[in-house]
């Protein structure tokens, strides 16, 4: 049986990960979070707008637990086609300002429901879930997205880190451009490429 032991194990870290994605955001333009970093057009402030709808749509919805916030049925097409990334008449104080807004009704499910509290995912090959599942599913969307944003930002600017404290904890420029060029050599030696 799941206790209420693992429901705020998993609630400190989805927490904890929440920080570690907007602190990707801090020190780079508004240009810099907004632009795409991908083919498909994947964006640091667009991570943030997708999880938000993430959360407002499973400790919401799906717990029967609506988000006082109104971003949109989790059936809306217009809503998900738009949910990864951010036109130019969104702010980017209004999605952080919205994903802690939605963040904090989320916890507030979390803290109101026991573990084994029931929810339905109807676009779920097994639809029947409790506040456990959902709880594992978020984090898991949560943790994947802010590894995007990891690679996002190192690519941008070389930072690195999981949050504030741990910054740049990397070595210098020089050390990584050699690391880079070692691991090349290695690449290019295992399939016989000089």
């Amino acid at each position: 049986m799941i206790d209420e032991f693992a429901k705020e194990y998993l609630h400190s870290d989805l927490r904890d990960v929440r920080e570690a994605l907007i602190w990707k955001l801090d020190g780079l333009s508004e240009y810099d979070v907004r632009r795409p970093l991908t083919g498909s057009g994947t964006s640091l402030l667009g991570l943030v707008k997708h999880l938000t709808n993430i959360e407002y749509r499973y400790f919401g919805n799906v717990l029967g637990r609506p988000c006082p916030e109104p971003l949109g049925r989790w059936d809306d097409e217009r809503l998900w086609a738009e949910a990864m990334w951010v036109t130019e008449h969104e702010t980017r104080e209004e999605i952080i300002g919205r994903y802690r807004r939605v963040a904090e009704h989320s916890d507030a499910t979390i803290d109101a429901l026991t573990v084994e509290a029931p929810g339905y995912v109807p676009w779920w090959p097994r639809p029947n879930v409790t506040l456990f599942s959902i709880l594992v599913h978020v984090l898991t969307e949560t943790n994947r997205h802010a590894g995007h944003a990891d690679i996002l930002r190192e690519h941008l600017d070389g930072a690195t880190g999981t949050e504030a404290s741990h910054a740049n904890s990397q070595p210098d420029a020089a050390f990584r451009q050699s690391r880079f060029a070692e691991v090349e050599r290695a690449a290019r030696a295992a399939v016989g490429t000089p």
